[in-house]
């Protein structure tokens, strides 16, 4: 089975739990995280046993960089890069990742965690079951069009054009914009209580960021594409 989740911000214990949930076997099933693994998760956060905890995945999972996993690893590469003269000066990390880690791992982990961020594909094309798709954290592109990192990270043309049309050809599958958003961009009268994963009427744009890390009383929605079961931790 090809299973979907993104935007898990630092919350190792809703990773833990859905990884339960969806009784993932690493031997035969793969798990897409569609980015944005670092970051926020004030009431709980704990990035270096989620990055670790990913790591251990192995090839049975597919990372895509998001935009705060990108933040993270220039930052690491501006701090290591400057003398001890030069970090007095320099300004702190916008968010709690990088004090977290850096109480735990050594330079050369901290660096080894920056190069596996910055490998990571910005967009990623599969096909699965005769469908293809498309994954990205933010906003997908036609393959034949490619675009620079700062779309697929940040979805800036995201909007109800996109929503409703998707890329021809493709199902696409993003995070980063909380399903609330997505909701009310595209004029959705469906407001749940709960965010729940969102797709166009044609299911050819699917948005999966339901506020983990995000917001306190948000969750992690994970997506099954063989059979289309949508699973939620609290």
């Amino acid at each position: 089975m090809h299973f979907i989740l993104t935007d898990l911000h630092n919350d190792c214990g809703k990773f833990m739990e859905m990884l339960k949930r969806i009784s993932f076997d690493r031997d035969k099933d793969q798990l897409m995280i569609l980015g944005d693994l670092f970051d926020r998760a004030s009431y709980d956060p704990n990035p270096t046993e989620l990055y670790f905890a990913v790591l251990s995945l192995g090839d049975s999972v597919s990372f895509i960089r998001g935009n705060h996993d990108t933040w993270l690893a220039q930052y690491i590469y501006e701090y290591y890069g400057s003398t001890e003269k030069e970090r007095s000066k320099l300004h702190g990390y916008h968010y709690n990742s990088f004090a977290l880690l850096s109480e735990r791992l050594v330079e050369a982990d901290m660096l080894s965690l920056a190069a596996w961020v910055m490998a990571a594909p910005v967009q990623l094309e599969r096909e699965i079951d005769g469908k293809r798709f498309l994954f990205a954290h933010a906003m997908t592109s036609n393959p034949n069009n490619p675009q620079d990192d700062e779309y697929y990270l940040m979805g800036g043309e995201l909007g109800f054009s996109y929503l409703r049309n998707g890329i021809d050809g493709y199902i696409s599958m993003c995070g980063h914009t909380p399903t609330d958003m997505v909701r009310m961009w595209y004029g959705d009268e469906y407001q749940p209580k709960k965010l729940e994963i969102w797709c166009n009427p044609k299911k050819n744009v699917y948005m999966l960021d339901c506020g983990c890390g995000l917001y306190y009383d948000c969750r992690l929605g994970c997506l099954c594409i063989e059979n289309g079961e949508m699973y939620y931790v609290p």
